[in-house]
């Protein structure tokens, strides 16, 4: 019986072992078992929006001020999600970029107003090389919505 009680517990011990993330860990410990696709998260946000969602990708920017936020590549070229944390509850370290992030959060979306210039046919930005900047682009210039969808970080690990 001792025995039996001794391999059940060693079977338990090292199946946890097998499924912990190892690195850094940050805020709450990782709960969800099954990953989504950052690309499936920022095509289908609508279908995400309010739900926990267990995400990973390479972190290709920080938060150089307050370490509030990381920016993950997608699993498709082009494409990231920032990851926003509470101010001060967990703080990404400037070293975490390049490194891959394991991140559980909630999916929330934002209204992001950029300025755009119309023209041509369609909304752009200003083509010519010459007028980089917006203010000596000669199109109308128009303020243009977006919905972003972001993470709302409860706790990641950085490995």
């Amino acid at each position: 019986m001792k025995k039996a009680v001794l391999v059940l517990t060693l079977i338990l011990f090292s199946t946890t072992l097998l499924f912990a993330e190892e690195g850094d860990k940050y805020g709450k410990p990782i709960t969800l078992s099954d990953k989504t696709m950052i690309s499936q998260i920022l095509s289908n946000g609508a279908e995400f929006e309010g739900k926990k969602v267990l995400i990973e990708g390479t972190v290709v920017n920080v938060c150089k001020k307050a370490g509030c936020w990381i920016e993950l590549a997608s699993d498709k070229e082009m494409e990231s999600v920032i990851v926003k944390v509470d101010d001060g509850v967990i703080v990404f370290p400037m070293e975490a970029k390049g490194k891959t992030a394991v991140v559980e959060g909630e999916v929330y979306s934002v209204m992001v107003t950029e300025e755009a210039c119309v023209g041509d046919g369609g909304t752009h930005e200003c083509g010519d090389e010459e007028k980089k900047d917006a203010e000596d682009c000669e199109h109308e210039k128009v303020k243009k919505e977006t919905k972003k969808y972001m993470i709302k970080g409860i706790g990641a690990v950085i490995k």
